[in-house]
């Protein structure tokens, strides 16, 4: 009986894991350290940053004793970053694109100012992330083609295996066909060698 109930939670989990969207897996981050204009760093500054892609809208958090903030667990999408303190002028950067699995560094130099003056940065989001040393590879169409898959493919490489064993009999089928098969036809493509006497 516990053996049931254990395999169903099992069971229960795994299909829990499958269902998982791919977003809550590709999740990426904002950081980066706030100064001022002399190049000191900015502690208690809030930096808010704002997405359609978030659930909540606006996420924020406090830079630490070193100007340093990271804002986790964001979703790919465009995001806009607002940085704050009472007595400097506030700094926007909108447009900022973030991919999935990418830590976007946004840093910012906040000047002494009036309370209503906001100045509005533009520019490339940044394109390395050099927080998180990740490899991505986009594989093309073709190659994705070519890759064995699922219960056909290991029927198709059983036929093959059979097809050559039976060797002098019977040529194999053009899947077959390998520098190494020992059953190799000549195709349309390589005509057969002629010798010339």
């Amino acid at each position: 009986m516990q053996t049931g109930r254990l395999a169903a939670r099992v069971l229960l989990a795994a299909i829990g894991l499958a269902l998982m969207p791919a977003t809550a897996l590709a999740q990426s981050a904002i950081a980066g350290v706030v100064k001022d204009t002399t190049g000191a760093v900015m502690p208690g500054v809030t930096i808010e940053v704002a997405s359609p892609a978030l659930i909540e809208k606006v996420r924020s958090v406090i830079s630490d004793g070193q100007g340093l903030y990271k804002v986790v667990d964001l979703r790919p999408g465009v995001y806009s970053i607002t940085f704050t303190l009472p007595g400097f002028n506030t700094v926007k950067r909108d447009g900022v694109e973030l991919p999935a699995n990418f830590t976007a560094t946004i840093n910012a130099d906040l000047r002494v100012g009036a309370l209503e003056e906001t100045v509005t940065v533009s520019g490339a989001s940044p394109v390395v992330d050099v927080q998180n040393a990740v490899q991505q590879v986009v594989l093309s169409r073709q190659v994705l083609d070519a890759v064995p898959t699922g219960a056909a493919s290991r029927r198709s490489a059983r036929s093959c295996q059979a097809r050559d064993s039976r060797c002098p009999t019977s040529a194999a089928p053009p899947a077959c066909r390998t520098a190494t098969s020992p059953c190799m036809a000549p195709t349309a493509a390589t005509p057969p060698s002629r010798s010339t006497a």
